[in-house]
């Protein structure tokens, strides 16, 4: 099942990797995670619960160079709604790796 929808956005290729932090903070029914690629990459931005196992991936395989949006639901790879919590999101990029925390309130 799928759980994000990606939009891309390729009008300027940004100078550095970046993973923003996401909007709305905290969420209740969805948020968006937006990142930003200088170069092509392997990509691979995935949803953390604090015991560090894997909730839902985001984004997975090669992207061109860009800068990206993805919308998160609240869902798991199941398709199941998580509970409320702080959960970590990450995006690993070549040799780039980044994590931010993010609040869902049901």
């Amino acid at each position: 099942m799928v759980t994000a929808v990606e939009t891309f956005d390729q009008a300027s290729v940004p100078q550095a990797f970046s993973l923003a932090q996401n909007a709305p903070n905290p969420f209740n029914s969805n948020t968006v995670i937006r990142f930003a690629l200088p170069q092509p990459s392997q990509v691979e931005l995935t949803i953390y619960n604090l015991l560090g196992q894997p909730v839902a991936v985001l984004a997975q395989g090669p992207s061109a160079a860009g800068t990206f949006s993805v919308r998160w639901d609240g869902r798991d790879q199941t398709g199941r709604a998580v509970t409320s919590g702080v959960y970590l999101y990450q995006l690993r990029a070549v040799e780039y790796t980044e994590v931010r925390k993010l609040l869902l309130l049901r």
